[in-house]
């Protein structure tokens, strides 16, 4: 019988910093991936990591954890280095397409990890945290893309880590399960624990984060509120349904149009005129076809679009 002891969390003092990035350096070849990125996350924060492709986030991610190791800088994980905070649970990592095993079920894959945890919490409060307990019959193959993502959270909980890093982890759910998976992680952010999440989705991170940090070409270009970011910004906001982006581009008064990432059928213009913008939508040929517009402050899609804004491509990150 094995009785070696698991490793034990490493004392960790009081004013510890959940996780540390100092100085931090990555190049792959030639592709600089981080550049000098400094950022503290204290204990208990929520945190949204945000940026373009390329911006350097899954490497940071990768480094907290141990799996990349930079070439300048220090990495810390309350107070110690990544790859021992990992091995004894401190940090707890939800990835985007993390393997798992297709003909396993999902109760018995959860208990083979269980058993590997150093320091793990009960099985059953990972699987209710998680909200996988109508899942554990099943075979892992037979999940859609959002069940599985709610498994890889429940692995992620397995060794009761004090830092959660969730990488896209509502990526191949629905709005519904979007919004029950966040209802879920609410819960696990009231028992304490430090998490930061990557994101595409930034309507999650402006209404779940308390924290907004967005990185672009390896470093932090913006951190705050959503509110504080937001404000970078100035102009209205013009939303509305009936009209293609590509028409309400064309207004006077309109600095861009989109889709809606919240709503595909809305159109989202900014305008450094809304006024000008409303007078030719509601008196030209658009004003028979659309219908519930409105004018608001800009938010963090327009900021995060304007922060990250460089059309020369020197020097891009990975």
């Amino acid at each position: 019988m094995d009785t070696t002891l698991a490793p034990a969390p490493p004392a960790i003092a009081t004013g510890t910093a959940a996780l540390s990035l100092r100085g931090v350096t990555k190049h792959y070849g030639p592709v600089r991936a981080l550049d000098g990125l400094d950022l503290e996350i204290a204990p208990g924060e929520l945190v949204a990591l945000l940026g373009p492709n390329g911006a350097g986030k899954s490497t940071a991610m990768e480094m907290m954890v141990g799996l990349v190791a930079p070439d300048a800088g220090r990495v810390r994980v309350l107070g110690t280095d990544p790859v021992t905070a990992t091995r004894t649970g401190l940090i707890g990592t939800m990835l985007q397409g993390g393997a798992l095993l297709p003909d396993q079920t999902v109760r018995s894959m959860l208990r083979m990890l269980h058993a590997l945890q150093a320091h793990p919490m009960p099985l059953a409060d990972a699987v209710a945290q998680a909200d996988v307990a109508d899942l554990l019959r099943r075979r892992i193959g037979s999940l859609s893309g959002g069940q599985a993502q709610r498994v890889r959270f429940a692995i992620a909980l397995l060794g009761d880590p004090r830092v959660l890093l969730l990488d896209e982890p509502t990526v191949g759910m629905d709005v519904g399960a979007r919004r029950a998976f966040w209802e879920q992680m609410r819960t696990v952010a009231a028992t304490g624990r430090t998490i930061v999440f990557a994101t595409h989705h930034l309507e999650e991170a402006e209404r779940e984060a308390a924290r907004v940090v967005v990185l672009d070409r390896g470093r932090v270009v913006a951190d705050g509120t959503g509110a504080e970011i937001s404000a970078i910004v100035a102009g209205r906001v013009l939303t509305l349904r009936g009209a293609e982006a590509a028409q309400i581009a064309q207004l006077p008064g309109v600095e861009s149009a989109a889709p809606d990432e919240a709503d595909p059928g809305r159109v989202r213009a900014l305008c450094s005129d809304s006024d000008a913008a409303l007078r030719a939508l509601l008196t030209g040929p658009l004003a028979a076809a659309v219908h519930e517009v409105l004018v608001t402050a800009p938010g963090l899609e327009e900021a995060f679009l304007h922060i990250t804004d460089h059309p020369e491509t020197e020097g891009v990150t990975r």
